[in-house]
């Protein structure tokens, strides 16, 4: 892989500011940002709607919806015609993820793109956690939900995003062992993180400091 980009892929929990950081880290280092802009990737890859991957986000057993979706989401494809399956799906995301690592400087947020671009060789993957209360907090405050209903959305979702990761990558979600970096937002707060984060990363590769 000749590839010189430098490509950070940030997982998260839910809650956890994940996303916040990611998108402020794009910005600060001036990287393109994805997270859902995958998805419009993907459908332009496959042909399928851009909602047919919403519905199915990080979701192990997408499948199962596609036999409730409405024909206009495949698109210009056919289900009848098409080699189409859970995989294939997946490989359209891939290929999307690649494609966007090969063109420029990238911050992807989940979607397992650090182990779909774990041959890239300027890649740093990092985990972002959060106590749980302070994430019941956030959610609560988000989806205007009660703190059970917030208890019970964040365990849903990270239970989803588990099982999709573990699936596709034989790797642990959330595990220290799948990152080179893991960080507790709370401790230094989002913005903290942000700088802790992009101080790591201008070390790694040797990027100028502003």
């Amino acid at each position: 892989m000749n590839n010189d980009n430098h490509i950070i892929n940030i997982g998260r929990e839910i809650g956890s500011g994940g996303l916040m950081i990611a998108r402020q880290l794009a910005h600060d280092l001036e990287f393109a940002f994805y997270d859902k802009e995958l998805l419009d990737l993907a459908a332009k890859e496959s042909g399928f709607s851009k909602k047919f991957f919403e519905q199915n986000d990080e979701c192990k057993g997408f499948m199962r919806s596609f036999f409730h979706a409405h024909v206009p989401l495949l698109g210009e494809n056919n289900f009848y015609t098409n080699d189409f399956s859970q995989e294939s799906l997946y490989q359209f995301q891939s290929d999307a993820i690649r494609k966007a690592a090969d063109q420029s400087d990238c911050v992807f947020v989940g979607r397992t793109a650090d182990y779909i671009l774990r041959d890239y060789p300027n890649t740093v993957n990092i985990f972002i956690t959060a106590p749980l209360e302070e994430r019941m907090e956030r959610i609560a405050e988000r989806h205007q939900l009660d703190k059970e209903a917030a208890r019970k959305y964040i365990e849903a979702k990270d239970e989803s995003r588990s099982a999709y990761y573990n699936y596709y990558t034989g790797k642990k979600w959330g595990h220290a062992s799948s990152y080179d970096l893991c960080v507790n937002s709370n401790l230094l707060g989002l913005e903290g993180t942000v700088a802790f984060i992009e101080e790591f990363i201008r070390k790694r590769f040797n990027l100028p400091t502003p």
